[in-house]
């Protein structure tokens, strides 16, 4: 019976296959395409391993190797993963100075070998235009006239702003965050919905009013992520994204923190915990001690906007799919009653009209200047991009596809406002100097540790943010010298601080949101 269900499901995915592969074969065109010649095709990535080929090939190839059996695809990363894995470390031992990325990405498309496809993120793409690394696709759209008519509008502006307004690159997909709401705590606050292109003061305005209620059952009316509790500065940067604000200079040298821009950012940020518009781990401490002395476990208790404690929170384009879950799974959740729900566009700031928050461009693929293969190379890119590929592919709730027909829940049970993912203007990528800084200056992060602890102070009552501003620009200062000075006497950065790799990676998270080169705005 198992070999007979196995039979069908294979001959169902075969017919399938059949049905989809010439559609998608249809997106090629030109005689070499169809060429029995044998060919290869080689793809740079910047970063690559044995698992992460795996899920490219999945993702991006497979589909395109199947469809154009004459072309071999090589997936070549500019730097190799496997190679760190099971690297010895040293604590004793100086520690080398990281190669950059951007110049070991640029070796694959100017050595004897060059990639013909290149595919990157969004803070590269500047600076491969600005050194002529990329052949401009205009023209090569106009000739096939492949149509990107339905694209999202912000996707393509976002590429053209760093290519003088032309296209050097095309992305399927893209990510996005939103302004999610439940609409009953609004209804029972009687206050009016959140809407589109709203300002950061009437979004603060709004959680102030909706926010109601003491102790364990109060509500509150505004969270800068999911899981409740300070977040220290990354609440900062993540409220200032679309300002782009430094925490240092360009060259690592000097903390930039203690400015009005950054008083202004603190300041709201802060009041919102001062205010309890924003839940605290005070807070959290009286829900835990709740939750504990009623007994069970209910896995929405720690996502507080699912679990009906908080108004507004933002999110990315996935937590779509969370809410859907959930609210079907109502009667298997303890304590959880399905809600309505929407999401509107991320607040703005007046300083940055039409610009929105943490929209990323993770997956651009571009085309050689030196592609010794650049026939197969627009192919790939074309077929990659293309509107039946898109069609296949836009079951997935947890990327926004680039072709607006597509922006919609897989199944079509949940009417939402979908525009508020792609509406707003990405912000232009950040000074890619800074970039480098994370793998040149690996200890720069300890110059952010005194913000985190100075930020809790501020809202504690113990320090104004004129006081905190000051000491941590003190403080900061202090470490990029000593950085600098290891660096220049070829000792290696400071080990007073020893950072494990996964605060390591939520540092640079928190330091990086509001200057991420992929189109965060």
């Amino acid at each position: 019976m198992k070999n007979k269900v196995w039979m069908k499901r294979v001959a169902v995915t075969s017919v399938a296959l059949t049905m989809i592969v010439p559609a998608l074969a249809a997106c090629s065109s030109g005689d070499k395409s169809s060429s029995t010649e044998k060919r290869v095709l080689r793809i740079g990535t910047l970063y690559g391993s044995t698992d992460s080929e795996s899920y490219f090939r999945q993702q991006y190839t497979d589909m395109f190797e199947f469809s154009h059996p004459n072309i071999e695809l090589e997936i070549v990363p500019a730097i190799n993963q496997d190679d760190q894995r099971f690297k010895s470390w040293d604590p004793d031992e100086p520690q080398k100075e990281e190669p950059d990325p951007y110049e070991e990405y640029k070796k694959l498309l100017t050595g004897e070998n060059p990639v013909d496809v290149v595919v990157m993120e969004y803070n590269y793409l500047k600076r491969f235009v600005q050194d002529n690394l990329l052949k401009q696709l205009d023209p090569l759209i106009q000739k096939d006239k492949f149509d990107i008519s339905d694209y999202v509008p912000t996707v393509i502006d976002g590429i053209k702003q760093v290519g003088d307004d032309s296209l050097y690159a095309l992305s399927p997909t893209f990510s996005s965050s939103a302004l999610f709401y439940n609409k009953k705590l609004f209804q029972d606050a009687g206050v009016t919905f959140p809407t589109d292109n709203m300002f950061w003061p009437d979004v603060i305005d709004l959680a102030s009013r909706v926010a109601k209620g003491e102790g364990k059952d109060r509500k509150y009316g505004f969270m800068f992520q999911r899981w409740p509790g300070s977040y220290g500065i990354y609440d900062v940067t993540n409220y200032a994204s679309a300002l782009q604000l430094k925490m240092w200079d360009d060259k690592g040298e000097k903390m930039l923190v203690n400015s009005s821009s950054w008083e202004n950012a603190l300041s709201t940020v802060a009041k919102l915990y001062k205010d309890d518009i924003t839940p605290d781990q005070d807070d959290i401490n009286k829900v835990n001690e709740s939750n504990s002395s009623n007994g069970g476990y209910n896995p929405l208790d720690y996502d507080w906007f699912l679990s009906g404690r908080t108004a507004m929170v933002l999110a990315e384009y996935g937590y779509v799919n969370e809410i859907q879950m959930a609210n079907a799974s109502a009667d298997t959740i303890k304590g959880f009653t399905p809600f309505e729900w929407d999401v509107v566009t991320f607040p703005q700031f007046q300083e940055a009209v039409g610009v929105g928050g943490n929209m990323s461009l993770n997956q651009l693929m571009g085309i050689n200047a030196q592609a010794q293969n650049a026939d197969d190379a627009w192919e790939f890119v074309k077929f990659s991009n293309s509107r039946e590929l898109a069609k296949l592919k836009s079951r997935s709730q947890y990327d926004l596809s680039a072709r607006k027909e597509f922006l919609k829940p897989a199944d079509g049970s949940v009417n939402f406002n979908a525009a508020a993912f792609y509406t707003l203007k990405p912000a232009p990528p950040a000074s890619t100097d800074q970039e480098a800084l994370y793998r040149t200056k690996p200890g720069i992060y300890e110059a952010q540790y005194p913000g985190d602890e100075l930020f809790n102070a501020v809202i504690k009552g113990t320090k104004t943010v004129k006081e905190a501003l000051a000491e941590w620009e003190t403080k900061g200062n202090e470490v990029l010298t000593r950085i600098k000075t290891n660096v220049e006497s070829g000792s290696g950065t400071s080990t007073d601080v020893k950072i494990s790799q996964e605060e390591a990676v939520k540092t640079e998270a928190a330091t990086t949101s509001s200057t991420e080169a992929s189109v965060e705005g």
